[in-house]
């Protein structure tokens, strides 16, 4: 994707995206049309809330604990105020980036969430074709409710990324490492933060984990190391507590059968779908990784590496001591250890410690343009998007996303401009006023 010219003279400038987006809502308004989905976020949350189940929406808009974490992301952005500067030509607005080599028009990436099916029907299908519409780079969840091979044909030229659970199975992990390069992925995206569950009060309340259901485990049930490793059955089966066989029981047996790929009646009379459920369980992750096992992902692939997860300076540097190419700034969405550092709070130092060697990302907390600017100023080369993408997806499928995206990009936008920015360099130059805590 070429970079945008600036104009050489007035006459040339446009709109932009900010004032586009503004006057087709306006415009909209005048025939009695309003917007798809809510544009502001506690109403598009509300909306979502009224469209998932209670189980759906525990396990997406919760958090760890008391979820102090969650509030502390929010709370984080709050600290640091944009000083908008005047007298600056900002009729044309250039919001692209450059990662890994590629030119984005816009800096971001859709998160990797997983059971996406919990949310709509259509699930990761929907959030791909509405990526491809809005030219917004896709990470494929490794706990997707699709195979990435299927998402990838949804996008088209979109570029996608691939979040990698790194598994108990090394022959896993380089199966799906090799899957994601096949599905045209330009990136390996290392989840390091849940290695274990965080303890989520919501989800815990509701007795509800969706994988135990069958959900969220296809890039699992259609890798042919996972089939190889669920008919050997080569890893012992961590058993759990003895479960009553009741109604509650069938109609979870039910379900399993019909999340697996053989089809209903195969799946519920072989028994393969709930074998797959408990080893997924217990193959899922490692606790036991550590920066050495970096070396034989490195091996596996001569893709980009980032990881995600990161919040200390220290192992920021160490990752750029093992040859990592980026990294996530991030805290899971405040989903893994309550009372962590918020994601904006950890943002700063680390891009002042690595900022130059490696590619920023940041996520945890973003909910509008004005948050977007204000990582990017405090060192973040691009963000994720997570939690308003899904419930735009709840709230209206495909377009419910296609709604959200094009409200980010031009909240975005007119932020640059009315706080004298045209350029994502610009945006890093802002200023930032620090309030006092």
């Amino acid at each position: 994707m070429s970079k945008p010219q600036k104009p050489t003279s007035p006459s040339t400038s446009t709109p932009g995206i900010g004032r586009e987006r503004q006057t087709e809502i306006y415009v909209r308004g005048v025939s009695g049309q309003p917007p798809a989905v809510p544009v502001d976020f506690c109403g598009l949350e509300e909306r979502a809330r009224a469209a998932m189940s209670p189980e759906a929406f525990g396990y997406v808009a919760g958090g760890a604990g008391m979820e102090r974490t969650m509030s502390a992301n929010r709370q984080g952005f709050e600290r640091w105020a944009i000083v908008p500067r005047m007298l600056r030509d900002v009729s044309v607005r250039d919001t692209s980036v450059e990662i890994f080599g590629t030119r984005y028009p816009s800096p971001y990436m859709l998160a990797p969430i997983g059971v996406l099916e919990m949310a709509h029907a259509e699930a990761d299908l929907a959030v791909a074709r509405a990526a491809r519409r809005e030219g917004v780079p896709m990470i494929f969840s490794n706990q997707a409710s699709v195979p990435m091979e299927d998402c990838a044909r949804e996008l088209g030229q979109t570029p996608r990324f691939f979040q990698l659970y790194w598994s108990v199975s090394n022959d896993l992990v380089k199966s799906l490492v090799q899957r994601a390069e096949k599905a045209g992925c330009e990136a390996i995206v290392v989840t390091l933060d849940t290695t274990l569950l965080g303890w989520r009060t919501r989800d815990l309340d509701l007795a509800y984990l969706p994988f135990l259901r069958g959900k969220g485990i296809a890039q699992y049930t259609s890798d042919p190391v996972f089939r190889r490793l669920l008919q050997e059955d080569e890893l012992e089966q961590e058993v759990g507590p003895e479960r009553k066989v009741n109604l509650a029981t069938i109609r979870v047996l039910m379900e399993l059968a019909g999340n697996y790929p053989d089809g209903f009646f195969k799946s519920l009379t072989s028994g393969e779908a709930l074998a797959a459920v408990r080893k997924f369980t217990g193959i899922y992750s490692r606790p036991s990784l550590t920066w050495e096992d970096l070396s034989f992902l490195r091996e596996c692939t001569d893709l980009p590496i980032v990881l995600k997860g990161i919040c200390h300076v220290e192992d920021a540097t160490l990752a750029r001591e093992h040859g990592i190419d980026g990294i996530v700034v991030s805290n899971h969405g405040g989903r893994q250890v309550d009372g962590a550092l918020s994601s904006i709070e950890a943002l700063p130092a680390i891009a002042e410690a690595v900022g130059e060697d490696l590619t920023i990302f940041f996520d945890s907390g973003i909910r509008t343009g004005a948050d977007v600017f204000k990582a990017i100023a405090l060192g973040a080369d691009a963000v994720l998007l997570g939690r308003p993408y899904v419930y735009g997806l709840a709230a209206g499928g495909e377009e419910g996303v296609v709604e959200v995206l094009r409200n980010f990009k031009a909240d975005f936008d007119l932020t640059m401009g009315l706080a004298g920015s045209r350029s994502l360099e610009e945006v890093r130059a802002a200023t930032l006023f620090e309030r006092a805590p």
